[in-house]
């Protein structure tokens, strides 16, 4: 099916102008289509759901119309509020996405006009900023019950099993690649038992389930162009039950590294403490619902989120390179040692990021 087909068996007033394929993201296929209604230019986002990566994509709609229906009835009275949240716009059918012939899923949002997002943060306002839209957006849904969310990606975030995977891959080895990564084994085995606590912590009650977005990165994140000011979370496919440390943890290792995540020269990775210390205060400023608990993990969050990711990338390195895309050989290799670096970093100004 063309854009314009798929998009007729949708609710969207007006007449179909044009679509245009948009390349940026890594997972989803996305088109951002233009329509005339009311003598008026509005534009909208259309997007496959890869179903290789979410094999229930029924469910994940239904997270995510959930979790935006519930965030603009809090909004109800602001007059932003179309900016502040996606929309999912229905089927003419009353459902949250179309299936095609080949059995693919379809959803279309508005498109958030005069919006941005940024790759990398200017200064520690912008650092500010990111860490309060986090956590506006955990706290707008820490009223709603985290068990009424399909868990559309199992164990996403459980340490124990990522590293059970890592030694699946350690006894395989069928690139023989084992011999190359005695140091990086020997440093994540080191440091198992902590990267552990929050999946335990949540697993047994002490850490509360709450709705986690499960990939906080900062170009995640729209800022209105004009003002500079936070306006809503995007890429809602992630969203699950969880507990808020999960993404805590991953706004901190993406924002304050400053190098590439897969940066070669380990010279140049360090923990940017100054942007490390503003996300954390933006983000408990909004999130006024924080337990003890959570609180007293919020800095060691940051540092038990950069290990998880280097054992998944060492483990798909052994592996051969199945579930990461790379781009050279040694890519995954390369991200892994570079998230060890960052672990190195945090742990030697642990002090410091404790504040």
């Amino acid at each position: 099916m063309t854009p314009e087909t798929l998009l007729e068996k949708f609710t969207i007033p007006g007449t179909f102008l044009a679509s245009k394929a948009n390349t940026q993201g890594h997972i989803n296929s996305t088109f951002v289509c233009s329509f005339l209604e009311s003598g008026g230019r509005k534009r909208y986002i259309l997007q496959k759901i890869n179903r290789l990566v979410f094999h229930h994509p029924e469910e994940v709609m239904e997270n995510i119309l959930l979790v935006t229906n519930w965030i603009r009835r809090q909004l109800k009275d602001d007059p932003e509020a179309d900016r502040k949240s996606l929309c999912v716009i229905p089927s003419r059918e009353g459902k949250p996405y179309v299936v095609d012939e080949e059995g693919g899923y379809w959803r279309v949002y508005p498109f958030i006009e005069r919006s941005k997002a940024y790759e990398k943060l200017a200064d520690a306002r912008k650092a500010y900023q990111f860490g309060s839209a986090v956590g506006r957006f955990h706290n707008l849904l820490s009223t709603l019950d985290g068990h009424r969310l399909s868990e559309t990606i199992p164990h996403f975030h459980d340490m124990g099993m990522r590293y059970r995977q890592l030694e699946a891959a350690m006894r395989r080895d069928p690139k023989g690649r084992l011999a190359t990564v005695g140091d990086e084994i020997g440093f994540l085995m080191e440091r198992r038992r902590r990267g552990c606590v929050l999946w335990d912590g949540m697993e047994q009650g002490v850490l509360p389930l709450h709705i986690t977005h499960n990939d906080t990165k900062l170009d995640n994140v729209l800022f209105d162009e004009d003002s500079g000011e936070v306006l809503c979370l995007i890429d809602l496919d992630t969203v699950m039950p969880g507990t808020v440390l999960f993404d805590t943890g991953d706004m901190l290792r993406t924002a304050s590294n400053t190098a590439e995540e897969d940066e070669r020269d380990l010279e140049k990775v360090d923990c940017d403490t100054g942007l490390f210390q503003a996300i954390l205060a933006g983000y408990q400023d909004e999130a006024t619902f924080l337990t003890g608990s959570e609180r007293s993990l919020l800095a060691e969050s940051g540092i038990i989120m950069t290990q998880i990711m280097a054992v998944r990338f060492l483990s798909d390195y052994l592996a051969g390179d199945v579930y990461y895309h790379i781009d050279r050989p040694g890519h995954n290799l390369d991200r892994a040692r570079c998230q060890i670096a960052l672990i190195r970093a945090m742990e030697a100004k642990r002090s410091l990021l404790h504040g």
